[in-house]
Parts: structure tokens; sequence; C-alpha cells
């Protein structure tokens, strides 16, 4: 090695019978130090995905709003050229302890974390304070084309998404989680235990009725609220009526209330246990809490609907080939049924839906 070199103070570890090594690095670094392959190259001849502009955003955005309140998990790379490691001690537990020097003409490829390294060099221009921070390595030494690949397919190929729903009960700070959170305490069918917390789904035997991400949708729909939008007193108190209200005139919601119907039992026979109906709900109800304040008045008689999956007019709705559908369309369709139902009026999105639909099915 020539005397021009990186220097990082570094831990040392052994997997594989490998060593790799764990460093600091500062952000306004990342955009000099790390490079990753250019998209132009044809996929079997690169390490990693190309990387999706899209994502970038999203990041850039996360750190610049929270840059006293982010996190970062660790970039993945591979040195591709020479590198050394001199241990404080060459016994003990400091043996691994020490500063790694990476030559100068050496190229440190991503492996996994190509999109926040394009996220921090954007944030760093909206946000020059962020420079000053640092992110944690991980480095190998480059085992080649063929090992990179494997390496970026074994770091992937066991990542799993939290839920949706859990991903709502942990986050702080999207005023629409934050709402929801309040609602399964306050409103009394989300209550009690009836939301599922942790999936997206709900098993068969399961005491759960609506889980928390079927209500956050509802809700969103209810109070035409998107991601990160402001939610108001109003907005909130608003939610806890509609909803309580809801529960207090559906009578098999307040069965279940009172003990007197079993979830599984709902579930399995009636529509309005599930998270298409729900979400119709709420777009009902945005549409009667924009027209009036009276709106419980344009709402009487929605326990007089037939909410029964044996019910024809869901098929083809709410139930799409013998199963509840989260669609889009069937969500727009099963609240245009509960419009009809009502006597409510349709806007012209809904009409030209139900016409369309209405051809498609011969009717």
């Amino acid at each position: 090695m020539n005397g021009n070199t990186y220097q990082f103070p570094a831990v040392r570890g052994i997997q594989a019978g490998r060593e790799y090594y764990v460093v600091m690095c500062p952000l306004k670094r990342v955009s000099r130090l790390f490079v990753f392959n250019d998209e132009e190259v044809p996929a079997d001849m690169r390490a990693q995905r190309v990387l999706n502009q899209a994502r970038v955003p999203d990041i850039t955005r996360y750190l610049v709003t929270n840059h006293e309140d982010y996190v970062l998990s660790s970039i993945t790379a591979c040195i591709d050229g020479e590198a050394k490691f001199e241990p404080v001690t060459s016994k003990g537990d400091q043996r691994n302890l020490g500063t790694l020097h990476i030559d100068m003409d050496s190229r440190i490829i991503v492996n996994d974390g190509q999109h926040r390294r394009a996220a921090i060099i954007e944030a760093i221009k909206q946000c020059p304070k962020l420079s000053h921070e640092s992110i944690s390595v991980v480095l190998f030494m480059d085992g080649g084309l063929k090992r990179s690949q494997q390496w970026f397919a074994d770091l992937n190929k066991h990542a799993v998404r939290p839920s949706r729903s859990i991903g709502i009960l942990y986050d702080g700070r999207e005023p629409m989680s934050r709402l929801c959170r309040d609602l399964i305490r306050d409103v009394p069918i989300f209550s009690n235990g009836l939301t599922e917390l942790e999936k997206t789904s709900i098993s068969n035997r399961s005491k759960k009725l609506f889980t928390l991400s079927a209500i956050h949708q509802a809700t969103a729909a209810l109070l035409s609220k998107s991601k990160n939008d402001s939610i108001t007193l109003e907005d909130a108190q608003l939610a806890i009526h509609y909803w309580t209200y809801l529960g207090d005139v559906i009578s098999e919601w307040k069965a279940v209330l009172s003990d007197e119907m079993k979830t599984s039992e709902l579930r399995e026979e009636y529509v309005h246990a599930h998270g298409v109906v729900l979400q119709a709900m709420g777009i009902v109800g945005k549409m009667v809490t924009q027209r009036s304040d009276n709106w419980k008045s344009d709402l009487r008689g929605i326990d007089k609907i037939n909410w029964l999956r044996s019910n024809s007019i869901w098929q083809g709705n709410a139930i799409v080939h013998g199963k509840m559908s989260k669609s889009n369309e069937s969500v727009t369709m099963t609240a245009v049924i509960i419009k009809l139902a009502l006597g409510l009026p349709l806007n012209s999105d809904e009409i030209t839906l139900q016409n369309r639909l209405a051809v498609y099915s011969g009717k």
C-alpha cells in the first residue's frame, strides 16, 4: 500500500471464516467514498439493483424533517482494492479494535444501502448540519462479481417488511397513526381487545374484529386525509363520534360488544366485519359529514341494510370470486351500494364506475 489511505477506527469481526469490519463514516464523506454499479450495466454484470430514484425523496424528506430524531441502519459495502487492519494490540479483547487503512485508489462498492447513500447526499444539501453526523458501515473485502451478487441476494433474501398494522402502531410521527391509536382506546367497537394490532389479516378463530391498518384506511377516507396531513382536534372528535355512532346503531356490532355474538361468526356470515366495508363506510362518512352537521340523520337506516354475505348485492362488489376483496373498485362499489341503500347521491366518479361495471356484468 502507498501512503495515501483513508483511515477509520474499526471493529474487526469474522463471518464464514472471513474478516469484515465495522466503521463509522461521516455523512459528508458518503458521496466521495461509496460507489455503486452504473445502471446502464446489464443486470447480470451488476452487484445490486438499479437505483430507484422514486424512493430517494422520501428518505431525504425523512432525514431533513427529523434531523434531530432520525435513525439510519448500516450500509453494507465491499472494498475493491487494498486495505489493511492495524489492531490496538495483538492479544486479548482489543485485538479486534484498531484502525482500518483503505488505499485511496480502492473502490468501496455499496452492496446494500444505495438508496440511503443517495438520500444522504441530497439531505446534506438541504440540511448542512447533517454533514457532521455519521453512519455505521459494514465492510467486506471484495470477493469478485459473483460473490458480491451472492452477498446482495443473501442480504435481501430474509428481509421482511413489518406489517402495515404494526407500522402504524409504532409510528409516532404520522398524525393519522397517532389518531388511530386514540380510536382503539376511545371507540368501543375498536377497543376492548377487538383490534388486531400486529397483522393485516385476521385468522378465522381470532377474537379480533378489525385490523389497525383497516381502521387507518377507513379513517383516512372519512377525514379525506393523505399521509402526513395534520389532524385537528375537530377531525379527531369527528372520527371518534362517527365510529362510535356506527357501533351503537349496527345491531351485529352491538351484539359483539355485548358478547351476544362471536367475532368469528360475524366475519363468517357478514360483510361489515371486513376492511373493505369499513373503508367504504369511511367514504360514506366523508360525504355525509361534509354535507351537514346533522349527518346522523343521513345514516338513519344503515342498520336496515342486509349485511349478510349471502345477499347477492355484495357479489362482484365487496365479494369477488367468493372472497372478500380489498381492491379500490370493490371499496368504491361497496360505498355506492351503501349510499344507494341510504338514499344518498353518488358523485360522478361513482356513477361512472357503477355504469362501467354494470356493462361488464351484462346488467
